[in-house]
């Protein structure tokens, strides 16, 4: 099949490798021309603009975007200039999927289909593979079938679930969730989770990291929580072989903490991180839904919250404890 791809960074890029190893036809456009001619020279058609991409593809036509949110918007504008009825827009991004909606009624009036992809698999996926979460319109889910089969991971070495066959194509790794937006809700609450796990693989670690601190000395004032029990805490824990040891037979065992093993091997003590952790929305936009919804999600918002703390969002508001301290109880900040 030929399809467009807008957007080349660490995902468009291995993405488009692999739908060319599996023999699709992919015409390709980015802002930086160096992507581009890296990925013509591996085998894809160069675009030197949006309108060139669309001249350079066939009818109906199918263009798949890999932007940051911010991008995706303008790019639809710049595409409908030269798009027709019954060409397909696919958003493979982390969009929002209220926006999904929005965009979707938008292109209906040039009936141009709108379809949203949340795509998993990071810049691992051109060897294993994209799991992808779709919405949209039955008819332009079903042309692009092959394309989704091509990207996802199959079967793999997972072990097969009973019944797992009847249920569309999950087991393959990728599955049509329902209309419009669906993909993306989809994806939202799985990069929610997302977040949770590594919290809690985080505050794991962070626990054994520490279970040396009655080899340490420690200050004994009234500003201080007495360690009662130094003996108890004399372990120093080799992190690296504990998160290798757990990816065997382990209840918590994943390709989460198989990726924290190999970052642990790699550098036992993360040197090279800052720790101000990022999020790019999800998590916010699944506790928003958790809002309107009415259902507890006390593990995301602990982890979302965790991660404003990490970029030093909550210095304001521990000057106000210790404003508060000092006021009731003369309490001095102690340097740590």
């Amino acid at each position: 099949m030929q399809l467009a791809m807008i957007g080349l960074g660490r995902m468009g890029a291995n993405m488009v490798r692999r739908l060319i190893k599996g023999g699709h036809t992919v015409v390709v456009f980015d802002v930086n021309a160096k992507a581009v001619a890296e990925l013509a020279a591996e085998g894809a058609t160069a675009a030197s603009s949006i309108a060139d991409l669309c001249a350079k593809l066939q009818g109906p036509r199918h263009v798949w975007l890999m932007l940051p949110v911010a991008f995706v918007d303008s790019t639809i504008t710049a595409l409908t200039a030269h798009l027709k009825a019954d060409d397909c827009i696919i958003d493979g991004g982390n969009s929002y999927y209220i926006d999904d909606i929005r965009r979707a009624k938008e292109l209906s009036a040039q009936n141009i289909h709108y379809v949203d992809v949340g795509t998993s698999g990071g810049v691992w996926g051109l060897e294993r593979g994209y799991c992808q979460m779709i919405g949209g319109d039955a008819t332009a889910v079903k042309r692009l079938d092959g394309v989704f089969k091509t990207l996802a991971p199959g079967l793999g070495d997972a072990p097969r679930n009973p019944g797992a066959s009847a249920r569309g194509t999950s087991e393959l790794g990728y599955l049509h969730c329902g209309g419009v937006g669906a993909g993306h809700f989809v994806k939202m609450v799985h990069n929610g989770i997302e977040y949770g796990l590594m919290a809690a693989y985080a505050e794991g670690l962070n626990i054994l990291e520490h279970a040396d601190i009655g080899k340490h000395a420690y200050e004994k004032d009234a500003e201080t929580t007495p360690l009662r029990n130094p003996e108890h805490y004399q372990y120093e824990f080799d992190l690296a072989a504990i998160t290798e040891l757990w990816r065997r037979g382990s209840v918590v065992g994943s390709w989460l903490l198989d990726l924290t093993a190999q970052a642990m091997a790699d550098d036992p003590k993360l040197a090279k991180f800052g720790g101000k952790v990022s999020d790019s929305g999800e998590g916010r936009w699944t506790l928003a839904a958790a809002n309107d919804e009415g259902v507890p999600a006390p593990v995301l918002a602990a982890a979302l919250f965790g991660r404003f703390q990490s970029r030093g969002n909550a210095e304001f508001m521990n000057k106000v404890m210790s404003a508060q301290r000092f006021a009731f109880g003369g309490h001095l900040e102690k340097a740590h």
